[in-house]
């Protein structure tokens, strides 16, 4: 998501106390390593969340994180810095590094915004990197020889906002998100070429298929573990939900309802409906408005990891055990007793 998007959110935030209000019964609260509080609101969450766990600060210092993935062949975490068109690694017991610059604007104009890097990142099942790129307004493919493949850049002739968050099915498709967010002036951009935000499905041949144009502010995205559903956060703080969408059998989206409404959430916490991602059995781990919320596959919400700062996204990782969280400018990892999804 834009750290514009999320400016003044932040402040009304840092003069608001972060609250949640359960659906039955009392919160229970338990602070992790003082970088967030685990809120408990549902028994259940002790089998994801174990009452032991802490927030662990790895790396900080950034201007604005997003998009980890974790390369299970190499065994580190990559992650974008969006204002600094660039992505670092990290790696147990050496830190971080730069991985990769520019990462999602090579012209040689200076760049006229705040977020030219990438955003959204993912391996195919080659092991490649796949980006969503804000200034060069691609899916871009980062080759082994360190090139890179433009995979997608535009929807019938006209350009593409700014690719935000992908997934891939495991038949090899591509589903993303493109809300205006990267452009300098968002959705008023006079560069702007599509009259809408899309969600978009790339098949490995190069077709493509736009799925819906409904969302106003499109923004992460991913599959339950059947892939029979595809969730969709929608960054809009008027409507500021998760939806959820029926897949059909030809890969298409039938018809959509709203997972879990936030709204509420977004007029005083930090952040809006982000990047997500999904265990294996069907839970789901979703950036938004205060924290990273926990939500069982039928919308319960079972408890947060709650965060004083925006929370962009995450990431399992390690052996599928460790959930990695892009908040702000640092990221930070929790041990968990549930797996992702795949692994």
């Amino acid at each position: 998501m834009s750290r514009f998007l999320l400016f003044l959110q932040l402040v009304v935030a840092l003069v608001a106390p972060l609250h949640f209000v359960p659906a039955a019964g009392a919160q229970q609260k338990s602070p992790s390593a003082n970088f967030g509080t685990i809120v408990r609101l549902d028994p259940r969450l002790d089998r994801l969340v174990p009452r032991d766990a802490v927030l662990e600060r790895i790396a900080g210092g950034f201007a604005w994180v997003e998009g980890p993935a974790w390369s299970r062949a190499g065994g580190f975490l990559l992650f974008s810095d969006i204002p600094n068109n660039s992505v670092f690694k990290w790696r147990e017991g050496a830190g971080v590094g730069l991985f990769l610059k520019p990462s999602g604007y090579t012209g040689t104009a200076p760049f006229v915004g705040r977020e030219p890097g990438s955003n959204g990142l993912t391996f195919d099942a080659a092991g490649r990197l796949v980006l969503c790129e804000h200034g060069d307004r691609r899916i871009a493919r980062l080759e082994t020889d360190g090139r890179k493949t433009t995979l997608v850049d535009r929807y019938e002739g006209r350009r593409f906002n700014s690719p935000n968050d992908l997934v891939f099915k495991s038949n090899g498709d591509l589903y993303f998100t493109d809300p205006p967010f990267g452009l300098p002036k968002a959705f008023d951009d006079p560069a702007k070429e599509l009259d809408f935000s899309g969600v978009y499905r790339l098949k490995p041949d190069g077709r493509m298929t736009l799925l819906t144009k409904e969302i106003r502010a499109p923004n992460g995205i991913a599959f339950s573990p059947s892939e029979k559903t595809l969730y969709v956060s929608n960054a809009d703080p008027a409507r500021a939900v998760w939806l959820a969408y029926d897949v059909k059998d030809d890969g298409t989206l039938g018809s959509g309802r709203v997972f879990f409404d936030a709204t509420a959430w977004a007029r005083t916490k930090p952040g809006a409906p982000d990047g997500m991602k999904v265990d294996r059995d069907g839970n789901l781990f979703a950036a938004g408005p205060g924290g990273v919320h926990v939500f069982t596959p039928d919308g319960t919400h079972l408890g947060s990891i709650e965060m004083p700062v925006p929370t962009g996204n995450v990431a399992w990782g390690n052996d599928g055990s460790m959930l990695y969280i892009t908040a702000d400018t640092a990221i930070y990892r929790i041990r968990l007793t549930t797996k992702g999804a795949g692994f």
